[in-house]
């Protein structure tokens, strides 16, 4: 027996394609009220996004969609849309994410084009169109470590250590809005990319939630992503890839070395930001399955501080402190060379 949902979506698909001899599959999601399925007919195949409106706004969706599809950014095209009940037909991007093709022979083409696609995306003016990724947020985010992390390691910092935490979330936070300010996807990973049929561009989905912010974000959650592990070495030389497709502007006054530590500084706050995330999305939303990513995590956090002194006295805090309860709980990683 069809739901009343069904239902609607039978009726709406049917008038959208004129047909009603299409076949309809739906995924298994995420636990967000968003779901979605494959429509095919006739050998075509689309995306159909159910979001029902009273749990789900997909207007920013879709018009974060369009200005980005406007402007020359790989992203689904909207075949239909009925926002009053809930309904996007999409393209159909398949189901080949960029996760599932990188290895050390693949990753430096695919990782190139990702570069070249991330600068277009930079260069298009967004300022009027998304939110500032603003020191407030930026430091709330990195909040999350002290709400949610610390806690799970019965950890209390004392007073003195509550001070040094601050300033350096500070350090971080001023180090990202003194970088130029650009579109930023803020999800711009492997698996947030997807291998499209005879295209060379990379399809980009999940951008729901872009802002205008440091234009090392995007190149840090490629290249540093918490779900695949790259050679120090092998990522500083993408970090010169990238900064030499930049326009001039991004560049001025800014050699590679300080672009380095710049993006360097965005990576650590992105860290300590998904520290508290992971451990978050496990207590609260009993999502255990981003556990196992934690020690990574932590890992790229000790590592690419260690060239700066301003951050040493925290990561002394760290060192000291967390690293020993973090371990027992949560495990060590084991480097891949």
């Amino acid at each position: 027996m069809k739901t009343q949902r069904e239902q609607l979506i039978q009726t709406w698909i049917t008038s959208v394609l004129n047909s009603d001899q299409f076949e309809i599959n739906f995924l298994a999601g995420d636990a967000s009220f968003r779901r979605y399925a494959r429509i095919s007919l006739n050998n075509k195949t689309f995306m159909l996004m159910d979001a029902p409106p009273e749990q789900e706004d997909c207007v920013p969706f879709v018009s974060i969609d369009e200005f980005f599809d406007q402007h020359g950014v790989r992203v689904p095209h909207i075949v239909a849309k009925d926002l009053e009940q809930g309904f996007l037909l999409l393209e159909d991007f398949g189901d080949v994410l960029l996760s599932t093709l990188l290895n050390d022979e693949t990753v430096d083409a695919y990782y190139a084009q990702s570069f070249k696609q991330l600068v277009q995306l930079q260069s298009i003016d967004g300022e009027t169109h998304f939110p500032a990724y603003a020191y407030e947020k930026l430091i709330s985010e990195m909040e999350l470590l002290t709400d949610w992390l610390l806690p799970s390691l019965n950890i209390q910092p004392t007073t003195d250590q509550s001070a040094l935490i601050k300033r350096t979330f500070a350090i971080l936070a001023n180090a990202a809005l003194a970088q130029p300010q650009v579109i930023v996807h803020r999800d711009f990973h492997s698996r947030n990319l997807m291998k499209l049929d005879n295209e060379t561009d990379l399809g980009v989905i999940d951008f729901q939630d872009a802002v205008i912010g440091a234009d090392t974000y995007d190149l840090i959650s490629i290249t540093r992503d918490a779900y695949v592990q790259w050679n120090a070495e092998r990522v500083y030389t993408w970090f010169k890839v990238f900064y030499d497709l930049l326009p001039e502007v991004q560049k001025q006054d800014r050699d590679f070395e300080q672009f380095k530590k710049e993006a360097d500084f965005m990576a650590i706050q992105r860290h300590i930001k998904i520290l508290g995330i992971f451990v978050r999305l496990f207590e609260r939303d009993g999502k255990s399955g981003y556990l196992k990513d934690l020690p990574r995590v932590m890992w790229y956090l000790v590592e690419e501080s260690k060239p700066y002194a301003e951050l040493q006295p925290f990561m002394q805090f760290i060192h000291a402190k967390v690293l020993p309860a973090f371990e027992e709980k949560y495990g060590k990683y084991e480097v891949v060379a």
